[in-house]
C-alpha cells in the first residue's frame, strides 16, 4: 500500500515499522455509503492457503513435532494440548481477539470494542475490505481475520512444549485463556496496529497522524514482518516461566527421558517447515515479487541453521543427530520470522547459519547452567532465535548489507537511519515484550495454581497423563 512518507516527522524507523504493518493489519477502504473496492482474486487466493498453511503448522505439524519428543505415555497429552489449545484460541479471537488486537483502542497497549463477536464484518454481504502493500489492492477483511487467527491460536500451543508431560490439562486451558487475553493481544496491538493507509491518505501529516494513534512498540520502530516478538519471544519467555513455576519433571536430572518418536518428530518439524511459508510470507499479503523476497529468505535461513546446528552437534558429541538438524530448522524459521521481509538473501544465509549455532548452545550449556527443565526447549529455541532474528533485523536491514532499509512507496525508493538507531529501535521491541510476557505468565500461572492447581501428581506423572487424564492411549 502507497502513503506519502514525506511528511512524516517520526523517526525513520517509526516509518520503516508503519510499512512493515502494512503486511498485518487491515484498514477499511472507503466510505460506508461507497461501493467498497473489489478485492484481488489472486491475492485472496494466496491468502487463504497460506491460512490452511499456517493451520497445518499447528496441526497437525506442531502436534506431532513436540508428540515425537516426549516419552510414548505422554504421547496423547500432547497431541491433544495443542489440538484443543488451537481450537479454543480460534474461538476466543471470534469473541474478542481480532477486536482487542486490531481496531482503534483509547491506550497505545489495548485496541477497542469495535470488532466484538465479529461485528461489522458482515458489512455489505461480508465485503469490508483490508489494505495491501500497493494501492487499489486489497483482500477481504474475513480472509485476513482467518489469516490473522491461526497466529492467535499457534502462539500459545508453543508454549506447551515448555511444560510438556506434567500439567493438568484443566490447569493449562486455564492458563491459556488469561495469556492469550493479557499478553498474545496487547503484545499484538502494541507492535502491529495502525489505522492503515487509507485512514491517512491525503492528510497534511497522515504519517504522523497515524504513528500518534499506533500501538506503542510500532511507535518506537521496531520491525517484526511475522511475528519475531509477537509469536515467538512472547512465548518463548512464557515458556520459561511456566517451567520456573510449575518445577522439574520428577526424574529429570536422573532418569532418562528421550524423544520416544524420532520419526514423528521429523515428520512434524517438516510440517512445520512447508507451513512456514503461509506463515512468513501470507504476511506480505499480496502474491508478488516481493513475496518471493520472502519466500526465498525464509528457505535459505531454514537451510543454513539446520546445517549450523548439525555440524556443530557433529563437533561437539562426535555425532550428527536428526533430531538436532530438526531443531536447528525451527531455530532457523524462528530468526528469519521478523527479518524476512527486511533483508537480502545473503544476508539470510548468514542469520540462519548463526542462529543454529546460538539456539544450540541456548539449549545445552545455558539450559545446563541455569538447571531449569524446558521440556522441549521452547525458551531456547523460541525466544532465543526470536530475540537473534528481531535484533540483526536491525543490523541486516542496511542497504549495504544488501536490506532493504525503510522503504519509501511513495518514492520507490529506501532510507536507512544507521546500525546503533536501528538496533535501538528493535531492541524496544525485544524489551517490552519479554517484560511484558514474563509478568503475565507468572501472575496467569500463580492464579491458576492458587486456584485450580497447575501440577498432577507424582503418581500421575509417572503412569502418564495419555491414560490418567485422558484414558487413551497414544499407542495399544
Amino acid at each position: 500500500m502507497r502513503i506519502d512518507l514525506a511528511s512524516i516527522k517520526s523517526s525513520p524507523w517509526a516509518r520503516g515499522a508503519l510499512l512493515a504493518s502494512l503486511a498485518l493489519l487491515p484498514a477499511l477502504a472507503g466510505a460506508e455509503d461507497a461501493a467498497p473496492p473489489t478485492p484481488d482474486k489472486g491475492d485472496t487466493s494466496w491468502m487463504m492457503t497460506s491460512t490452511v498453511l499456517v493451520i497445518l503448522m499447528t496441526i497437525p505439524g506442531l502436534a506431532l513435532f513436540y508428540g515425537g519428543m516426549v516419552r510414548s505415555k505422554n504421547m496423547l497429552s500432547v497431541l491433544m494440548q495443542v489440538f484443543v489449545t488451537f481450537s479454543l484460541l480460534v474461538v476466543l479471537w471470534a469473541i474478542y481477539g481480532y477486536s482487542i488486537a486490531f481496531t482503534q483502542g483509547s491506550t497505545p497497549f489495548f485496541g477497542g470494542f469495535d470488532r466484538l463477536f465479529m461485528s461489522g464484518l458482515d458489512a455489505q454481504n461480508y465485503s469490508t475490505v483490508a489494505a495491501t502493500f500497493s494501492k487499489g489492492v486489497y483482500i477481504p477483511e474475513l480472509v485476513y481475520f482467518c489469516f490473522q487467527a491461526t497466529f492467535a491460536a499457534i502462539t500459545p500451543c508453543l508454549i506447551v512444549g515448555a511444560f510438556a508431560e506434567r500439567m493438568k490439562f484443566s490447569a493449562m486451558l486455564a492458563f491459556m485463556v488469561l495469556w492469550f487475553t493479557f499478553s498474545y493481544l496487547p503484545i499484538a496491538h502494541m507492535v502491529w496496529w495502525w489505522a492503515g493507509p487509507d485512514a491517512y491518505t491525503g492528510a497534511a501529516d497522515g504519517g504522523a497522524a497515524a504513528t500518534a494513534t499506533a500501538g506503542y512498540i510500532f511507535q518506537k520502530g521496531a520491525l517484526d514482518f511475522a511475528g519475531g516478538t509477537v509469536v515467538h519471544i512472547n512465548a518463548g519467555i512464557a515458556g520459561l516461566v511456566g517451567c520456573l513455576v510449575i518445577g522439574k519433571r520428577t526424574g529429570y536430572g536422573t532418569a532418562a527421558m528421550p524423544p520416544h518418536n524420532l520419526p514423528f518428530m521429523m515428520i512434524g518439524a517438516s510440517l512445520l517447515w512447508v507451513g512456514w511459508f503461509g506463515f512468513n510470507v501470507g504476511s506480505n499479503l499480496e502474491a508478488n515479487g516481493f513475496a518471493g523476497l520472502v519466500f526465498a529468505n525464509t528457505l535459505l535461513a531454514t537451510a543454513a541453521a539446520t546445517l549450523s546446528w548439525m555440524l556443530l552437534e557433529w563437533v561437539l558429541k562426535g555425532k550428527p543427530t536428526m533430531l538436532g538438524a530438526a531443531s536447528g530448522a525451527i531455530a532457523g524459521l524462528v530468526a528469519i520470522t521478523p527479518a524476512c521481509g527486511w533483508i537480502g538473501p545473503m544476508a539470510s544465509l548468514f542469520l540462519g547459519f548463526l542462529a543454529g549455532i546460538i539456539c544450540l548452545f541456548a539449549v545445552t550449556k545455558l539450559k545446563n547452567a541455569l538447571g531449569y527443565d524446558d521440556s522441549l526447549d521452547v525458551f531456547g529455541v523460541h525466544c532465543v532465535g526470536g530475540i537473534v532474528g528481531a535484533i540483526l533485523t536491525g543490523v541486516f536491514n542496511n542497504p549495504e548489507l544488501g536490506g532493504y532499509g525503510v522503504w519509501d512507496y511513495v518514492t520507490d525508493t529506501g532510507s536507512y537511519a544507521g546500525t546503533g538507531k536501528a538496533v535501538i529501535a528493535q531492541l524496544w521491541g525485544v524489551g517490552i515484550t519479554l517484560i511484558w510476557s514474563g509478568v503475565v505468565a507468572f501472575v496467569a500461572y500463580k492464579l491458576v495454581d492458587w486456584t485450580i492447581g497447575l501440577r498432577v501428581t507424582e503418581e500421575v506423572e509417572r503412569e502418564g497423563l495419555d491414560t490418567t487424564l485422558h484414558g487413551e492411549r497414544a499407542y495399544d
